[in-house]
């Protein structure tokens, strides 16, 4: 049986301009090097980072770091902690610095409130890398919590300053300020989340709801990706979460069924044209 799907793809979807400065980058160096080493996954895809190594990139953690010396190596959109760059200069490495501008904006705000002796709560997600290199502007001082329940147990003072990771959710992050407030606490809040991620929560809600069902293509480590999903979950509850064409379902599928097909910030493009490919052959 011809399923006949009608399948789109969501035109709002795929890299954020972070990742595509990082991967432009690491290509432009492949195209006129054999290899070329880049410290930890250059994004949270492991489609588009085997695409990536195939190519000659090499992927390191902070371990292989330090025994490396002399070489070339990219930093991500994620950023680093300062001692990363204490580390380069002691192992005659070159960086090539692909940090996001709003990763590297938030991290200058955050080393001047550790300055002036504020004390900084972030809002993140435990050992995510951005995280790894906020917290790293304050010498490991921040309290980093995921979620309200954390702080119940810890010691805060009366008055603190409130920090986003940039990929987080804005009524998330609004929410545990007003909380907080309410608490009785002086919360100077500052909302660091990047709005070309943001503004796509919106743009998800639009699009979900014109399909019969929602294929959303993302990497499994993704935290963007695990928000982005909660949102098309929310407004189409035939929402299916894959990582590669393997993934999908013909059980999900009635004919003639309008689908759409949306990703993360880290979702290549040409991973969600694979699918619309495999979707339309059903």
């Amino acid at each position: 049986m011809k399923y006949d799907l009608a399948v789109t793809i969501d035109k709002a979807s795929g890299f954020c301009f972070g990742v595509v400065y990082a991967i432009e980058m690491a290509e432009d160096i492949l195209a006129e090097e054999e290899y070329l080493y880049c410290l930890g996954d250059i994004v949270h895809n492991d489609e588009e980072v085997k695409r990536l190594t195939d190519k000659g990139l090499r992927i390191i953690d902070h371990e292989q770091l330090h025994n490396l010396h002399n070489e070339k190596v990219l930093i991500r959109a994620h950023g680093e902690a300062p001692s990363t760059y204490q580390l380069a200069l002691e192992n005659n490495l070159i960086l090539i610095d692909a940090s996001c501008p709003v990763v590297l904006k938030l991290q200058n705000r955050i080393k001047n409130s550790y300055d002036d002796k504020e004390q900084i709560l972030i809002f993140g997600k435990h050992g995510h890398a951005e995280v790894i290199g906020l917290q790293g502007q304050t010498d490991g001082n921040a309290i980093v919590f995921q979620d309200l329940a954390e702080l119940d147990h810890v010691d805060l003072p009366g008055k603190f300053t409130l920090y986003s990771q940039t990929t987080k959710s804005t009524d998330k992050f609004y929410h545990i300020k007003e909380q907080l407030l309410s608490r009785g606490y002086e919360v100077k809040a500052n909302d660091t989340i990047c709005r070309q991620v943001s503004n796509r929560y919106e743009d998800l809600e639009n699009f979900v709801v014109n399909y019969d069902r929602i294929i959303f293509v993302s990497g499994k480590k993704s935290s963007n990706g695990k928000v982005l999903y909660d949102v098309c979950k929310k407004y189409n509850d035939h929402s299916y979460f894959i990582s590669n064409i393997e993934e999908l379902d013909l059980s999900w599928f009635s004919q003639n069924d309008k689908v759409g097909i949306c990703g993360a910030t880290s979702t290549p493009m040409w991973l969600m044209e694979k699918v619309k490919a495999k979707l339309e052959s059903f």
